[in-house]
């Protein structure tokens, strides 16, 4: 999640490389994407069956940029697609490969694609990472015509009871971090519409697109203290924080979540910006 969606997140590289410190727990902690989401993005795109100038043909070639650990491009894969992924760190990009997702190394500005072309290009949980003209005008760049960009983000909102406890605690053991914590745990999407406008107004200077789009699935997911507590370390506001700080932070989300019957129901809004490449040219990154 951005720690500070209102700013130039994508200039946070310490932030930005930070996900790989344990790619394991990050891979099974991480919440997976509503599959209504992924239908979409393929019925829409160039090559899918009953999508416009479709030749019928199965299997959609779709580029997965800031890949991680493939959480996104497997659920591409389960509906037949040929998957791709860009992944700025190497450890996130070993956890992928371990589960056959071919991924190049390399910021997606920096990236080389040696001619390659995708029929999709998606980014789950990291165009934020990425500057938002050059990545589209990448984008653009290897998109077939008619082909999609799609970058979206899990939003979470906590129980209040569960962010007051974790904020208190979280201002007594880092009492120097530069944003609320609050704020970061009861993101919500009108904390996110900055990233949400920024991701845009990318796409419409980069030229080559049609006039973006918002989408947004709503969903709930009922979280046990463990599970919650797995996936704490790998939100971007405690990536780096030492690990006994960390556990101070874990000790008192726990507690809270025990008085609260050990368990509780997120709501989460899943939110896309979604635009298709036309046959007009695109600022070259």
């Amino acid at each position: 999640m951005p720690t500070n969606p209102h700013g130039e997140v994508h200039r946070q590289r310490e932030v930005a490389e930070s996900f790989g410190a344990d790619a394991e727990r990050y891979d099974r902690a991480r919440p997976r994407y509503p599959e209504i989401l992924v239908e979409r993005i393929v019925a829409g795109s160039p090559g899918s069956p009953g999508s416009p100038g479709s030749p019928g043909s199965p299997g959609l070639d779709v580029l997965d940029v800031g890949a991680g650990t493939g959480i996104a491009a497997r659920q591409f894969q389960a509906l037949g697609c040929r998957v791709a992924g860009v992944e700025p760190d190497p450890r996130l990009a070993v956890q992928a490969r371990r589960f056959g997702l071919a991924v190049d190394v390399a910021t997606f500005e920096d990236w080389d694609p040696a001619g390659r072309r995708y029929d999709a290009v998606v980014a789950a949980q990291a165009w934020h990472w990425i500057d938002p003209v050059a990545g589209a005008a990448k984008a653009a760049r290897v998109l077939r015509p008619g082909g999609r960009l799609a970058a979206f983000w899990n939003v979470f909102r906590l129980p209040a009871a569960v962010a007051d406890a974790i904020d208190g605690v979280c201002r007594r053991v880092v009492p120097d971090a530069p944003f609320g914590f609050r704020a970061v745990l009861t993101g919500a999407v009108d904390g996110y519409q900055a990233v949400f406008a920024k991701t845009s107004d990318g796409i419409r200077g980069a030229g080559g697109f049609g006039e973006p789009e918002q989408w947004r699935f709503d969903w709930e997911w009922t979280y046990t203290r463990d599970a919650w507590l797995d996936q704490m370390p790998t939100l971007g506001a405690f990536t780096r924080l030492p690990q006994d700080r960390m556990a101070e932070v874990l000790d008192g989300a726990g507690t809270a979540i025990d008085a609260m019957g050990g368990g509780f129901t997120m709501d989460y809004a899943t939110v896309a910006i979604s635009a298709v490449r036309t046959g007009t040219g695109a600022r070259r990154p």
